[in-house]
């Protein structure tokens, strides 16, 4: 595996969090959401598991491409 490319997708691993990571958790208090507000969410948690997903494959990926052992 490319530790470069390991590193590159950590980074927008922690970038991705620090973007919308905080939006996602649950708030303190009880509260009644509007639907607007609910569907902003939505939206949030919609584009955190799209940009996620492909974090993830690229990682599979890399560590697919392996480079196989010199014997």
């Amino acid at each position: 595996m490319n530790p470069d490319k390991l590193k590159e997708v950590y980074e927008r691993l922690e970038a991705l969090d620090d973007r919308l990571g905080h939006r996602l958790r649950a708030r303190s208090g009880p509260s009644r959401a509007t639907l607007e507000q609910l569907e902003e969410r939505v939206r949030d948690l919609s584009a955190y598991a799209s940009e996620l997903r492909e974090l993830v494959r690229e990682l599979v990926l890399a560590f697919a491409a392996r480079p196989a052992a010199k014997a």
